[in-house]
């Protein structure tokens, strides 16, 4: 009886670990400001916040994606791609953290990998032992999701753990 409690009691201790998928899209910052205002804030934001660690993830494409199969003068525009890239990134992390501070969440990671972001965000949900993977829907249809792939459904099937589909309302005028 008392190892059963000893193992509650642990377990009780430790955090629920959140990764947030983010691009330079409307659609991540959204799924980032729900998770913010979901699971870090209310009456109780300082019990609430204090049992969750927030990973926010970036995955930085590589210059060759970008360009694609190249052609004459591909290698010569790889550095400024690259550069680009560098930059959209710190753009994107700098936006996250804003949105943290002004929630007043304090136990958060940024993280910026190289790679196709359905593989970043699945390596990541592993690397760190996440709870739940919160990803934006840019709400595409079934051809568009076909013929550009989708993040959200592929990490809804791959990530080993629960993954939150956050989609932005449409707003009718």
């Amino acid at each position: 009886m008392a190892e059963a409690a000893a193992t509650e009691a642990s377990g009780a201790s430790e955090k629920m670990v959140l990764v947030v998928g983010i691009d330079d899209s409307v659609h991540s910052f959204y799924a980032l400001q729900w998770t913010l205002s979901h699971f870090f804030s209310g009456a109780s934001a300082a019990a609430v916040g204090a049992a969750h660690k927030l990973i926010i993830v970036h995955a930085k494409p590589s210059p060759s994606s970008v360009i694609g199969l190249g052609g004459p003068g591909a290698a010569e525009a790889i550095p400024y791609v690259e550069s680009d890239l560098k930059r959209i990134a710190a753009s994107v992390v700098e936006k996250a953290r804003e949105l943290c501070v002004g929630s007043s969440v304090t136990d958060v990671a940024f993280e910026v990998v190289d790679g196709d972001a359905r593989n970043v965000l699945c390596d990541a949900v592993e690397k760190f032992h996440a709870d739940i993977l919160a990803v934006g829907s840019h709400g595409y249809g079934a051809i568009k999701r076909a013929v550009l792939g989708s993040v959200s459904d592929y990490c809804a099937h791959h990530a080993h753990c629960s993954v939150l589909i956050v989609k932005k309302p449409k707003h009718k005028n």
